[in-house]
């Protein structure tokens, strides 16, 4: 007998003896069996006079207007309260407060640790059939039963229009919490090769991480806060979600309506607290598993810095997830459309008073357009209503808090004294009644100057006006810059198009061609960026629930060896 039929014949034998038993045994991790079904984006309301949605949303207004509500810390579904308490006002109305909410004390946030360490097991065990039923009729309260109160909290409570709390609070949200459960199903659909079935079937399933997720939201966007603690917990982990002080109202309705939904307690714990005390605790402690951040450049590296810090004490190396804002551009080709550039770099400058991490700061002209732009943007700002929210002709309203108006006042007092800066419009700030900063464009004649380098966060844009043949000088000029979150390019050449498109690739996370750098949509435009932006996990894409999961590969033999040897060796 030749030497390969007696190799094949010893193989033959031992898989004949297994083969016999497939069918008797039972598997030791079998997929989830996930039904199939489709997404797509929440559809805008309109809002008119008279519709059902505006009757509804103006009886919102008036019952949280009225209503101081009281926002409890919240640790496995008991609610607490502090000494500790403080109130959340309207940014554009010193007198009108929101919510009065509480802050927790340095042992309630280790209560909520324990907590999240006494539940992970149970949670990470849910099938995740169950948990994205669990999401999917959280989106439904979103975007039904709780829409008029999601709108009307992050109106009152964070100073949006109405239709930027529609995009925010209800349609992002709802994409978030959709999107969020069909990745996770279509996440599932990969399986790996066995290439002999009958002898090892490879599989893979999704844990969650050992310990607990810090969830730590910003003001801007009611929907990041309620993506930023959900997602991780979409994929099996446990959260304490430390919501912002200026958007505790809207805040805490999301954690209600994942509460409503079937959310377990103890799987995201509700812990408003000091900032520096929560992230001194949380970075302490062993069981940390990871921190999904949306805020400043410096609270995101004080966070790495205190994770660094304590390395060897954790037993998993922490996830750090972070979005840290921009200093985003819009750059104009000499071929652009001027009304097209005008229209979007005010939408993108001024909506929300620029408090998007993604408005457009920057904007780059070419000396032939400046002329027209400059007179079309100023006559576009001219017939902006700056006001409350509640006057539904308001453009945009005031900024966040006093921090952010000395903040963003600060930087008009530089324009105002520098001798490279030139305000053409706009400049006036107000905090009488509530904190208001007029959209402002300022010319700077320093490209370098550090209002064209360092993120403002408020409603001031800052032009740089190039000589026409400099096209590609001030491309790399743009481009140099520390943060890389959005950008935005307009023109009609189609060379200039393909090769600014290639040389601007890594200067934007999300890159626009005549479009406006604001408005990414879950499932369309995956958010994030590099360098000082963040870390550019995309929120709203399937890439971005791998950040909260921790594969494991299992190999599944059906043939019981018997011969140590291997087939060379019996020549």
């Amino acid at each position: 007998m030749s030497l390969p039929t007696k190799i094949e014949k010893l193989l033959s034998c031992q898989i004949g003896r297994n083969v016999a038993q497939l069918t008797r045994l039972a598997s030791t991790y079998n997929p989830p069996q996930l039904n199939d079904f489709q997404v797509k984006n929440e559809s805008f309301l309109g809002y008119l006079r008279g519709s059902k949605e505006r009757i509804a949303l103006d009886e919102s207004l008036k019952r949280l207007s009225r209503e101081m509500l009281e926002v409890p810390i919240v640790i496995n579904g008991k609610e607490y309260r502090s000494d500790q308490s403080r109130l959340q006002q309207a940014p554009f109305d010193h007198s009108l407060k929101v919510a009065k909410y509480y802050w927790a004390t340095p042992n309630m946030i280790r209560e909520a640790i324990q907590t999240c360490n006494d539940r992970r097991e149970e949670w990470e065990r849910a099938p995740l059939s169950e948990k994205i039923n669990i999401f999917m009729r959280a989106a439904d309260l979103v975007s039904g039963k709780y829409r008029s109160d999601m709108l009307a909290s992050t109106m009152l409570g964070q100073g949006k229009t109405i239709f930027q709390a529609e995009i925010d609070a209800a349609a992002e949200l709802a994409d978030f919490l959709r999107f969020n459960a069909f990745f996770a199903k279509e996440l599932y659909k990969y399986q790996p090769i066995s290439d002999q079935p009958n002898v090892v079937r490879n599989s893979m399933r999704h844990r969650g991480i050992e310990g607990f997720i810090a969830a730590i939201s910003p003001f801007n966007f009611t929907a990041i806060g309620g993506n930023l603690a959900s997602a991780p917990a979409l994929m099996g982990n446990v959260v304490i979600w430390k919501p912002s002080d200026t958007a505790i109202l809207s805040n805490y309705i999301v954690y209600k309506i994942f509460h409503e939904a079937g959310m377990p307690p103890g799987v995201i714990n509700f812990v408003p607290c000091d900032g520096p005390i929560f992230g001194d605790i949380i970075t302490a402690d062993p069981s940390l598993a990871g921190i999904n951040f949306t805020g400043s450049v410096n609270t995101f590296r004080f966070l790495w810095s205190k994770t660094a810090q304590n390395l060897d004490t954790y037993r998993n190396y922490p996830r750090l997830s972070g979005e840290c804002g921009g200093k985003n551009y819009h750059f104009v080709h000499p071929s652009a459309d001027t009304m097209n550039v005008a229209v979007n770099t005010v939408r993108s400058a001024f909506e929300y008073s620029g408090q998007k991490c993604s408005a457009c700061s920057r904007l780059y002209v070419p000396k032939s357009k400046w002329p027209e732009i400059k007179d079309k943007i100023s006559s576009i700002c001219d017939q902006l209503k700056i006001g409350s929210p509640l006057d539904h002709q308001t453009f945009t309203s005031a900024v966040i808090d006093g921090k952010a108006f000395n903040r963003i006042r600060s930087y008009l007092d530089h324009a105002s004294s520098s001798k490279n800066c030139e305000i053409i419009r706009g400049g006036q700030v107000d905090e009488s009644i509530g904190f208001y900063v007029q959209p402002t464009i300022i010319q700077v004649h320093d490209p370098n100057d550090r209002l064209m380098k360092e993120e403002i966060f408020g409603p001031i844009l800052s032009v740089y006006v190039y000589p026409d043949s400099e096209v590609k000088e001030t491309l790399k000029l743009v481009q140099s810059i520390d943060y890389a979150l959005t950008g935005a390019i307009f023109g009609q050449d189609a060379n200039f198009l393909r090769e600014a498109t290639e040389m601007m690739k890594m200067s934007a996370g999300n890159f626009y061609i005549n479009d406006k750098s604001t408005g990414a949509v879950v499932g369309q435009q995956p958010f994030g960026g590099a360098r000082l932006s963040g870390t550019n996990d995309k929120p709203g894409g399937p890439h971005n629930l791998l950040r909260w999961t921790s594969p494991q590969t299992i190999k599944e033999s059906f043939v019981n060896q018997t011969e140590w040897r291997y087939p060379y060796m019996m020549e």
